[in-house]
């Protein structure tokens, strides 16, 4: 398979997306019966375009901006914008299992919502709070992203290897109420026109599949 690079919004600051394929380790065994609901947690540069990229995606029920990898006393915006927290800028997606799998999401992450092969940094957003990571809950997520990162890294269908890295998830904080949802209340913004909008266009061009043109959004679900 060919890299296919779009370089629609390339000139506008956003990374192009690469067509990357699916993994060919998922979570769904054969004949099993998967949860009603399942949530995974990744964490890809600022958490505005993560969580966008996915509320238009198909099979995700909730999408949430918040910090993981630090403790509960430091999950604050400006303390985990220090880069001194241990904290991630990162998303918690409550998703459908029989709609989406955990595989689809990690190819979603890895070909649209950010850039893997950066190190502390997406875009011009630099420190370790905007890190690639994946926060597994369970040995079966961390199986299948460890097989689809050592897949893709033999595709050789991206310009460096994956510096994504695995951690254990051991909480998840919700961020502040003007995190949430933030691309869409602000999509004329700068930053969201340059950086994170083209994702979503992204998504729909090379995975129109798994695609949604209404956002789920969170809509002050959220309580911290």
């Amino acid at each position: 398979m060919l890299a296919a690079l779009l370089y629609a919004g390339a000139t506008s600051g956003a990374r192009p997306a690469v067509a990357l394929p699916p993994p060919v380790v998922d979570m769904a065994a054969a004949g099993s019966s998967p949860p009603a609901t399942a949530t995974a947690v990744f964490a890809g540069g600022c958490f505005w375009g993560v969580q966008a990229v996915f509320q238009h995606t198909q099979g995700v029920l909730n999408a949430v901006s918040g910090y993981a990898g630090g403790s509960k006393e430091t999950a604050s915006y400006p303390q985990v914008s220090s880069g001194k927290t241990g904290h991630a800028e990162a998303v918690s997606i409550t998703y459908d299992p029989t709609v989406v799998s955990y595989g689809q999401l990690l190819q979603i992450f890895f070909s649209v919502a950010h850039d893997p092969t950066e190190i502390d940094r997406q875009g011009p957003d630099y420190g370790p709070q905007y890190r690639s990571a994946i926060f597994y809950s369970t040995p079966d997520e961390q199986r299948v992203a460890q097989q689809y990162i050592a897949q893709l890294d033999a595709t050789q269908l991206l310009p460096l290897k994956i510096a994504t890295t695995l951690a254990p998830l051991s909480n998840f904080y919700p961020a502040e109420d003007e995190h949430q949802d933030y691309a869409t209340r602000n999509p004329h913004s700068i930053y969201i026109a340059t950086y994170d909008r083209p994702k979503i266009t992204q998504l729909q061009t090379l995975l129109p599949d798994r695609f949604r043109e209404a956002p789920v959004l969170v809509a002050g679900q959220v309580s911290r």
